[in-house]
């Protein structure tokens, strides 16, 4: 009997495998050192940011030092930053919010807009949806009454760290606000973000859902996704 043959499979094939592997290499890089999918899961970040847009997020931007800073050099988050971090109350939460508070900052709102050191922040971002009066929330830091949606431990902190109607932020921390000013939790509520709790900011946003699909399945997103395409791309400033 003639010993059977083995066929080594064709160099197509081989490359075409070759070739998979080096996207699915080059993919787990990414998303491990550098960028991350996220989904935005309420309206505080309108109309910057919508529920069901799904971002791409950059972790290099404020990672700690690392062997890829010659590519990626990491930076100080600055005012105005959006950034991604993790939740002070439950650090399994991840929150995007906007940067207005920098270390040594002093600042209070007054009618719903920030001074900053003493002056007005121009805050084109800004977005002021309906809502009723709320000394709490338009007059920060005011001590008058706690809104019911304040953590405790803050109220505490909070009455001990305001010196003449000003809110001073600490070293190493970061006051962050959401866009939608009427309707967002967010250092009014609970505080400062520690520099370490900053996981990375927004890059883009790769996909937006229509709004009747913001709280569907995965799988009907994803095949929404397929359906439509991704035409809504854009990028984050």
């Amino acid at each position: 009997m003639t010993a059977a043959r083995h066929h080594a499979p064709p160099h197509g094939v081989l490359s075409a495998i070759k070739g998979l592997l080096e996207i699915v290499i080059a993919a787990l890089f990414l998303v491990t050192f550098v960028v991350q999918p996220s989904r935005i899961p309420s309206e505080s970040m309108l109309p910057t940011l919508r529920v069901g847009d799904f971002l791409l997020l950059d972790k290099q931007s404020y990672a700690p030092s690392g062997f890829l800073d010659h590519l990626l050099p990491p930076t100080t988050p600055r005012r105005g930053d959006l950034v991604v971090f993790h939740y002070p109350i439950d650090g399994s939460i991840h929150l995007v919010k906007r940067v207005i508070g920098l270390p040594g900052d002093r600042l209070r709102l007054r009618n719903g807009h920030v001074l900053l050191n003493g002056q007005p922040l121009a805050e084109p971002y800004a977005f002021y949806s309906t809502a009723r009066p709320n000394s709490f929330r338009d007059d920060f830091p005011s001590l008058r009454e706690a809104d019911p949606n304040v953590d405790p431990q803050w109220w505490i902190n909070l009455r001990r760290s305001v010196s003449n109607g000003e809110l001073t932020v600490p070293p190493d921390r970061y006051f962050v606000l959401g866009d939608n000013r009427n309707d967002s939790d967010d250092s009014r509520y609970w505080g400062f973000v520690p520099r370490d709790a900053i996981v990375g900011r927004p890059l883009l946003v790769y996909f937006e859902l229509p709004p009747e699909h913001a709280s569907a399945s995965a799988l009907t997103n994803f095949l929404h996704a397929v359906k439509h395409g991704f035409g809504s791309m854009h990028i984050l400033r």
